[in-house]
């Protein structure tokens, strides 16, 4: 995509000179672009005794919902960053991007293996679930990929992005992340962003509509700026919609018409996870207006963060949000951890179960919200339908808050009148 934003702290360290401090977790990223070279091996031992090894089946959802987060716990947080001086160096360093790069390749050899196994006759239906899952959960991380790619401008960085996203369909979220929720993010315009009150189960139809139909307008838009149709060659959707129709085809062509409904059901899946964790970044959180109705430029304090360790190396610091939605472009390694901003009480791969529970979710993360606003709550994002309910469960500051601001208007109109 074509976003530019400036890096103050880019600006500053270019007239520092050379810093002479290494990332200490310079390998440790390779962590990522190795999940799907565990998944190959893990589907290849199936494919060798899928009789003994049928538990190799369910590897995937076994190292997003259990290994990883249980890794997180046992190796802890890390708040540490980069110095000032060091990220300039760190930005144009390749080896980085090279890294990000490197998990397509095997996400999509991973894929197809997966596919041919799960569409073979005579495989237990568990077994195909498993397999599915497994594929879907791998290709969900690969989002997290497409996503770092998505905000560079570079041309081959973009369509990386798309290969990244084919997988699970949904090569349209390079557009609207960047030029769709980047701009309306925690605020109830957005459809990526999750309101206090409001299940994952509620959410899940509208941010997969919403940020679709928002894609489409926003290409649209583009496209009409430079007097082009939608129907022309330049439309990024239409590209990573020909890219997802290509990816599908050859997996056709290696397993048989069989492979379509596994791709949409592990596409499927693994999409899920991606909103599960746009659910979980933003809940409840809320821009205010100014006197004109203008939204407040975004903070650090409208993301939920963590700075657990092995999820942060999975998900190229995706943890970091508040960083990445301050500077778009800026690449993973160079993210930073704010003091002073919400932060969650573990890892976003562990609170992957609680989201999918509406009652866990609610009473693990609403009174974190009251906590952030310090029981204001006229400055949380709502679902609209429990508005009244919630005001009253968590106390009358919010009512208190209302009341001052109804009297303020009022005396307001007087003074006016």
């Amino acid at each position: 995509m074509n976003a530019k934003t400036p890096d103050d702290l880019l600006q500053q360290a270019s007239q520092k000179g050379t810093s002479k401090w290494k990332d200490p977790k310079r390998y440790k990223w390779l962590l990522s672009p190795a999940l799907p070279v565990v998944g190959i091996a893990a589907l290849a031992a199936y494919a060798v005794a899928p009789k003994k090894l049928r538990a190799l089946a369910w590897t995937g959802p076994a190292l997003v919902h259990g290994v990883i987060p249980a890794l997180d716990r046992w190796i802890g947080e890390d708040a540490s960053n980069p110095p000032d001086e060091a990220i300039r160096e760190m930005e144009k360093d390749k080896y980085y991007n090279l890294i990000t790069k490197a998990f397509i390749p095997s996400q999509y050899i991973m894929t197809a293996l997966g596919c041919y196994l799960a569409t073979r006759k005579n495989v237990p239906m568990m077994d195909r679930i498993g397999l599915t899952m497994s594929v879907g959960a791998l290709n969900g991380i690969a989002i997290v990929t497409g996503h770092e790619l998505g905000h560079k401008h570079e041309r081959h960085n973009r369509i990386g992005a798309m290969l990244a996203l084919a997988p699970t369909f949904y090569t349209h979220f390079a557009v609207e992340h960047n030029f769709g929720h980047h701009k309306r993010v925690s605020t109830p315009e957005d459809p990526a962003s999750s309101r206090m009150g409001e299940s994952f189960w509620k959410f899940l139809p509208r941010t997969v509509i919403g940020g679709f139909k928002s894609a489409v307008e926003i290409e649209k838009a583009r496209l009409e700026r430079k007097g082009k149709s939608f129907w022309s060659l330049e439309n990024e959707l239409l590209q990573g919609w020909a890219i997802t129709a290509g990816f599908v085809a050859a997996n056709v062509v290696i397993s048989g018409p069989r492979a379509v409904p596994f791709l949409v059901a592990q596409g499927a899946y693994g999409a899920s996870l991606l909103e599960v964790v746009n659910y979980i970044e933003h809940y409840g959180l809320l821009r205010q207006k100014d006197a004109n109705g203008k939204y407040e430029r975004t903070q650090p304090e409208h993301s939920w963060n963590s700075n657990y360790v092995i999820t942060n190396l999975v998900l190229y610091q995706l943890q970091r949000h508040s960083d990445h939605h301050a500077y778009p472009t800026r690449s993973f390694q160079s993210l930073r951890h704010f003091e002073g901003t919400p932060q969650l009480p573990g890892g976003y791969a562990s609170m992957l179960l609680p989201a999918y529970f509406p009652s866990w979710w609610f009473a693990l993360m609403d009174p974190k919200v009251v906590e952030h606003y310090k029981g204001d709550m006229s400055r949380i994002n709502f679902d609209p339908e429990r508005r009244e309910e919630l005001i009253a469960k968590y106390g009358p500051k919010a009512v208190e808050a209302e009341t001052a601001e109804t009297l303020a208007i009022t005396q307001g109109e007087k003074a006016a009148a």
